[in-house]
């Protein structure tokens, strides 16, 4: 990733926990934690994190400049054994991913993830959403909050 590329991208650096927010479900405390750094020589930025809640999976992402587009792409791969791409934007602090054609797994679903920086880019707070359709009608899956760690 050119230098400039991965500058853009220097809010996201840094310890975060993750807070999953479940739609219907009770608050809980359950926070994961989750990692940004550059990859050793350059190139990329290394995303990784762990979620100590059953049903959602550990992971770890690659992020780099799209040249073909604009933009970046995010290599996702997690404790499942899912491996996919995500199409990601960060334009005024708010990070977008969405994944809209099939890539290394079938694509039976739509998704879409919109977050936005706070004012002092302690936070980031977003939402996941899910299409069946081919993306005529959007359906909120679940949010999430990202919360730096000082």
């Amino acid at each position: 990733m050119a230098a400039d590329a991965l500058e853009r991208l220097q809010l996201f650096l840094g310890e975060w926990t993750l807070e999953p927010i479940m739609p219907g479900a009770p608050p809980a405390d359950v926070r994961g934690h989750v990692t940004f750094e550059p990859l050793r020589g350059g190139g990329f930025l290394v995303q990784r994190w762990e979620v100590p809640v059953p049903a959602a999976p550990n992971g770890i992402a690659l992020i780099g400049r799209d040249a073909q587009r604009g933009g970046y792409l995010q290599h996702y791969f997690d404790s499942r054994g899912i491996a996919r791409i995500y199409d990601m934007g960060f334009e005024d602090g708010v990070w977008t991913l969405s994944r809209t054609r099939p890539d290394h797994s079938p694509l039976d679903f739509q998704q879409r993830w919109r977050g936005t920086f706070s004012r002092d880019a302690r936070t980031i707070t977003g939402r996941w959403e899910t299409s069946h359709d081919g993306g005529a009608t959007w359906r909120h899956d679940f949010d999430l909050r990202y919360e730096r760690v000082p």
